[in-house]
Order: C-alpha cells, then structure tokens, then sequence
C-alpha cells in the first residue's frame, strides 16, 4: 500500500546535507507513506510507534476478556468492575498531556520509552493481587501506557507531510488500537494454554499477565534502540550541536491551551475514542451476560470490535486526506462530523437490538464509523498549531480518555442504567458533542460553513503568529506553512502565495 501526496516520487531523496529513502519536502518529512517500507527514519518510526501502542493496549484491556474468572476469584461485584474500568482510562489522562508536552520538549521516543516502561510493572503485578482494590490499581496504572498514543501522533505528524499525514496517523493509531480487540482473543487463548498445562483457572489467569507484559517491555526497548525522533535526528543530538532551539515550555504550553481548537477537538474526541475505550471494557462482559454465551464466544464477538481497527481508523486518515485533496480543510471537517454523528446514531440504535444475531451486526457497522471517525479527527489536528503540536495532540488524546471516564461513571458504574440503555445514552452523547466540530475556523482555509476571513489571510500568517518578532528566525514553522498550502484544496480559489 502506498498513499502519496503532491510531489511525491518514486525514488531516493537528497537533501543538501541528508539522504532519504523517500521523498521528502522542505522539512524533511516524507511526501508520501508506503506500509511494507522499513526505510529509515520514516517507516521505521512509524512501524516502531504502532508496534508499541498496540502492546500497550493490549495490556490495558487484557483484564476483561478474563472478567468472568477475575471477578470470581477476587469476589469483585458490579461496582468494582465498573471503578476499575474507569481507573484503567482514567490514568491516562494526566499522562496524556504531560505526553504531549514531553513530545514538545524532548521528543516522542525518549518521552514514549520511558512511559512504556515505567508502567510494564503494573501488568507484572496484576498476577499477586488478591483484593478488589488491588485489581483496581493495577488497571489504573497500567492504563497509564495509553498515553503513547499521543507520542504515535505526534512521531507522525513529525515524519510525514500534510497530503498524507491523516493516513499515517490513522493507520499508526489504529493498528495500535488493534490491541483492544487482539486482547480479547489472546487472552483467552493464553488462559486455555496454561489451563491445559495443568493450573487451576485461578492460577492461569495470573500467568497469563506475564505475556502483554513482556511484549510491553520489548517494544519500549525496539523504540530506544531503533527508532529516531526527526527526520533530521534525536531531539538531544539536535540540541547539543544547536542545530534545534530549545523552547519555552511555559510558551509552549500556553500557546497551545489558548487555541480553542484544541478544546472543541478534545470534546469531540471524547465521544469517538471515548466510546471506543467504553466499549473495549464492558463489550465481552455485556454479550456473555445478556446473550449466555460461553468465555470465549464472547471474546470473539467482543474482538471483532477492536479488530476494525486493522482498516477503520486508517480508512477515516485516509478519507480525510482525500477530503482535503479535493476541498482543502474544509473538506476534513465535513467528514469528520458526517462520521461522528452518523456513528452517534448506530451506537444508540445498538442498545436497543434484543437479538444476538442483529446486535453483532450493528455493532461491526458501528465499530467501522467510531474507530474511523478517530483517524479523521487526526486528520485535522496536525494543522492547529505547529509550535504546540505536542500539547494539541495531548488535550484531545486527554479528551478521549475524560470521555471515556464520564461515560463509564454515569451510564456503566453500578445498576442505575442497564447496559443497554447505557449503550443509547452513550450514542446520544456522541451525536451532542460532535456539533461543535461547526465552530472550528482556519482564517487561512475557512470552516464548514465559511470559506477564509480574507484572501489576505496566508499559512504563514497563522503559524507564524504563534511566535514572538525576536523567536521567528529561530523556528520552522515558515517551512510548515509552506507545505500546508496543500489544505486549500484543489475546490479552492484562495491565491497561491
């Protein structure tokens, strides 16, 4: 598979000081995105950071697929399970947006290592826990490793050029979201093989959280060892020669938390991965409960959900990338909200279905328009801030978990709501919050509704406006904003300047 943007060619790319396995533009950013490429830097960051969010996601939602035997064995009840759902979402939060600033700062493969690896511990310890509350930390801590879903982002947004930077950061992030469903295969399937070893079910269940465990720690040390921060290097090599500038992390972050674009992002966000997250921790549990079924029949349709990952969300970066080919951001918008709201309307049609046959088959429609409506948003991010890309892409990773943790806590914790009618209400919710995706506007490219404010109004205007008379030399956001003329779209008749 191979998605190329304007300019694109085949071939090898030099620049005056550095040679590229693929084209690249005047950042040094490839100009076009091929999967089965390992080139270095390129494909390899981007093979490196799915590879790692996709352990990471195992190990957080390795629990519930096994929640059955859990629940038994530690005698939790329905409000346990449901507090620890939410603690395993809710970490993330504040570790997202520190992800984001720490991208910032020192760059997405120290920053994302070393997460990984501070939280592999928690999956290791989940095999001695012999409390509810134990269970409950364990999750909370593990669901820190989330937050490398902000690192993936941001390590994409970082290698490859605005035609074809939504299909790199669907397709990273939603083979990394795969983890959700992979999890509810493989750890049945791990459970089965320890059983057959011969170890009581109340053992095997503990062994089986060495495996996500493991792979977690492996990949955090692959990113270290091989992965690179920039297309032109490390964040501290490129420090240490000055060849980068050290920024201001108060600039940074205020730059960044002062563009409301970034709010209506992460709200927006909030209903699609947010939904995602909620499905991921009840979905197994829902079918085996309502419908009877059997541990792992109910890990197979609940798998079928995250699995959508493999096309959907890289279908929706794909999608936005082809919107915007056609009819600049503008066209991003449109989709993102068309999607969002029509997977609002399929996720409260789902609590509704009283059939296991018809249930199935809403909810792999639904999973294709939530997991996608995620690769659109991302389509979008990359080009509301350069300077503070970091803490953009923080605030709306953060927003997904917030999101994910109100659901839960209004509509899935204890027996105020049926699963079903949480299901509904949770569907609601999406369609509400994805309204304010009406009121995003570029000055420079326009909103749904409205094209640009004045033909006067370039890409250098918006980007560089994020720096100070004295910090402009010192920056590359004139070399971004060169390449995001791409955003206007062929439909456009705004100048090229």
């Amino acid at each position: 598979m191979e998605v190329e943007g304007k300019g694109g060619e085949a071939g090898t790319t030099t620049t005056a000081t550095r040679r590229f396995a693929l084209p690249v533009d005047a950042e040094n950013k490839s100009t076009t995105f091929r999967l089965f490429s390992v080139a270095k830097p390129h494909m390899r960051a981007f093979h490196l950071s799915w590879f790692q969010f996709f352990c990471c996601f195992v190990s957080t939602f390795a629990a519930p697929p096994l929640l059955p035997i859990i629940r038994e064995n530690l005698n939790l009840t329905a409000t346990d399970i449901g507090n620890a759902g939410i603690a395993s979402v809710s970490g993330s939060v504040f570790a997202r947006i520190v992800m984001g600033t720490a991208c910032d700062l020192f760059g997405p493969r120290l920053a994302s290592a070393a997460l990984t690896l501070s939280t592999a511990p928690a999956v290791y310890f989940t095999a001695g826990i012999k409390s509810p509350i134990g269970f409950i930390m364990v999750r909370f801590f593990a669901g820190f490793s989330l937050a490398t879903f902000v690192s993936t982002q941001f390590w994409m947004s970082s290698m490859f050029s605005g035609p074809v930077v939504g299909s790199a950061n669907g397709i990273a992030a939603g083979w990394g979201n795969l983890g959700g469903g992979a999890t509810q295969l493989i750890m049945p399937i791990v459970f089965s093989l320890i059983r057959r070893m011969g170890a009581t079910k109340f053992t095997a269940w503990r062994i089986a959280f060495f495996i996500p465990g493991l792979f977690q720690t492996l990949s955090a040390f692959a990113v270290l060892l091989f992965g690179q921060d920039l297309p032109d290097g490390d964040y501290w090599a490129m420090h240490k020669s000055g060849e980068r500038e050290k920024d201001d992390v108060g600039k940074v972050i205020s730059n960044g938390i002062s563009n409301y674009r970034g709010w209506i992002t992460a709200l927006a966000y909030g209903y699609c991965f947010g939904v995602e997250l909620t499905i991921d921790n009840i979905i197994a549990e829902y079918f085996f409960d309502r419908f009877h079924l059997n541990l792992q029949t109910a890990g197979i349709i609940a798998a079928s959900f995250g699995l959508a990952n493999f096309f959907a969300r890289p279908g929706g970066g794909i999608f936005s990338d082809l919107m915007a080919r056609r009819f600049g951001m503008r066209g991003r918008l449109w989709a993102w909200w068309i999607v969002q709201t029509l997977g609002g309307v399929l996720c409260a049609f789902l609590g509704q279905i009283h059939s296991l046959t018809w249930s199935i088959v809403v909810m792999l429609i639904f999973s294709v328009f939530v997991q996608a409506v995620c690769g659109l948003t991302f389509g979008v991010v990359p080009f509301i801030s350069r300077r503070s890309l970091g803490v953009i892409s923080g605030m709306t990773g953060a927003g997904g978990n917030v999101g994910a943790v109100l659901t839960q806590l209004i509509f899935f914790k204890g027996s105020t709501y049926s699963r079903e009618t949480g299901i509904t209400l949770m569907g609601i919710m999406s369609i509400a919050c994805s309204l304010p995706i009406c009121f995003i506007y570029f000055p420079q490219w326009g909103g749904m509704f409205c094209g640009p404010s004045s033909k006067n109004v370039t890409e250098e205007d918006y980007y560089l406006a994020e720096w100070s008379s004295k910090e402009k030399a010192k920056n590359s956001s004139q070399k971004f904003a060169e390449t995001s003329v791409s955003e206007r779209g062929r439909a456009s008749t705004h100048p090229q300047t």
